[in-house]
């Protein structure tokens, strides 16, 4: 069971949560490390790395609605509406259902 962690920035040097579900993805996706900087400061390495490598524009996100907890989110595609569109949560949830 993971609970959620305070973790500090070693870029910035703020707080930040490492939340349960992340660390449920993290688990997930197989990676060993926990991060060690804040979400800000991961965007903005993200953006200088990408930047510097001349790469495509950044990826164009959508703002949707949860269908499970109503919370306004963003996801990479462009919701039809034939489909419900989860938050990272809910869909984190309904993926260890199956």
């Amino acid at each position: 069971m993971f609970q959620d962690k305070t973790m500090v920035c070693r870029d910035c040097g703020n707080s930040f949560v490492f939340s349960a579900s992340e660390q449920e993805f993290y688990a997930e996706k197989g990676f060993t490390n926990e991060p060690g900087r804040c979400p800000q400061c991961r965007a903005e390495r993200k953006q200088r790395n990408a930047s510097s490598r001349g790469s495509q524009a950044p990826r164009k996100l959508y703002t949707a609605v949860c269908a499970d907890c109503h919370a306004t989110t963003q996801v990479p595609f462009q919701p039809s509406g034939d489909r419900p569109v989860y938050c990272r949560d809910c869909y984190a949830q309904h993926r260890n259902q199956n």
